[in-house]
This record gives structure tokens, C-alpha cells and sequence, in this order.
């Protein structure tokens, strides 16, 4: 039987590839450049937002407070009117990038951890190279990629930003399923 212990170092070096492909990818590569766009007015809309104070989190505008919101004449001529709008409000100040990046790299070692599991599950010692590339790039792809899925469709988030998350999520899990290929306990 193999143990999700005698993947420790697959986990690892999957994460470690993983994560140096995620910096290549926003740092390097030209394709999300184009997935959030600036305001024609920042500056009126950075004075409308700072009076109101408000604490990290996720907003949206028109707010309701429940489905019965809808019904309301009001409510329903503020969408019409627009703007309809989802946004995140972050902490003040230069966003940390070594706590993001930590916590990127936390969230592949936790995926890997449970494609480990699942291999341990569902493969013998013997497993040949592809029968576990196979299992680990549909397990990790379903994992880095598809969860985004959902932000289309209720949040707004344009499609073509959503299929460009789900090809990064697609070299992720070729490098994810290559790195446990190459170090399956044979």
C-alpha cells in the first residue's frame, strides 16, 4: 500500500513547481494583463469610497438584504440604472506579497495533500507513470482550476479571464501529475 507519507517529497516538489509556474504566470506572461481594467475616473471613485471607512471584504452595489429586495421598486430601478457591481475592499497599504505568496504556496501543498491521498487510494506500489499522471492531473486540474467556475456565473467575472484561470490550472496540473509520475514509490 502507499502512504500519503511516502509522497511527502512529491507533495513538496509538485508545490515548489507549481508555485514558481503561478509567478511565471502573473509576473511573466502578457495573457492576464488584460483581466481587470482600470475606472475612467479612479480619483472620483477612490474620494466616493474613503469617507465611508470601508473595512475589508467583499461589497456589492445595489445591496439587498434579502430575495424579497427584489420586489422592491426601488431596488429594481437601481439595477436597471446601474452600476451592478461586486468589489473587494483589501487593507490599507502596499498589498504583502510574501504573505500572499506563502499562503499560495500552503494552498498547493494542501491540494497536493489530497491528490496524495488520493493516489494512496486508488493505486497500487506498482502503478505505472501514466495510470498516476492520469489520476493526479485530473484530480489537481479539478482543484487549481475549476472552483472559479462559479464566479462567472453569479459574480460577473468575464468569461475569457475564467477559461484563461482554467488553462493555468491545466499547466499546473501536467506539472502536479508529471513531479508524482517521476516520484511514485515504485
Amino acid at each position: 500500500m502507499v502512504t500519503i507519507a511516502s509522497l511527502w517529497l512529491a507533495i513538496i516538489v509538485a508545490s515548489a513547481f507549481v508555485w514558481i509556474a503561478s509567478a511565471l504566470v502573473w509576473t511573466v506572461m502578457p495573457h492576464h494583463k488584460s483581466d481587470y481594467k482600470g475606472l475612467p475616473d479612479e480619483d472620483t471613485a477612490r474620494q466616493a469610497l474613503s469617507p465611508q471607512d470601508l473595512k475589508p471584504g467583499m461589497y456589492y452595489i445595489p445591496h439587498i438584504k434579502s430575495q424579497s429586495d427584489m420586489k422592491n421598486p426601488e431596488i429594481i430601478k437601481k439595477f436597471e440604472e446601474g452600476p451592478v457591481t461586486y468589489f473587494t475592499i483589501l487593507p490599507k497599504g502596499v498589498p504583502s506579497m510574501g504573505k500572499s505568496m506563502v499562503f499560495g504556496f500552503l494552498f498547493y501543498v494542501v491540494v497536493n495533500v489530497f491528490v496524495a491521498y488520493i493516489l494512496s487510494r486508488t493505486l497500487a506500489p506498482t502503478a505505472e507513470y501514466l495510470e498516476v499522471f492520469r489520476i493526479a492531473g485530473t484530480t489537481s486540474w479539478l482543484a487549481y482550476g475549476f472552483a472559479i467556475i462559479p464566479d462567472a456565473i453569479w459574480f460577473g467575472r468575464p468569461w475569457l479571464s475564467t477559461v484563461k484561470h482554467i488553462i493555468d490550472a491545466l499547466v499546473y496540473a501536467l506539472l502536479t501529475a508529471g513531479v508524482f509520475g517521476w516520484l511514485w514509490p515504485y
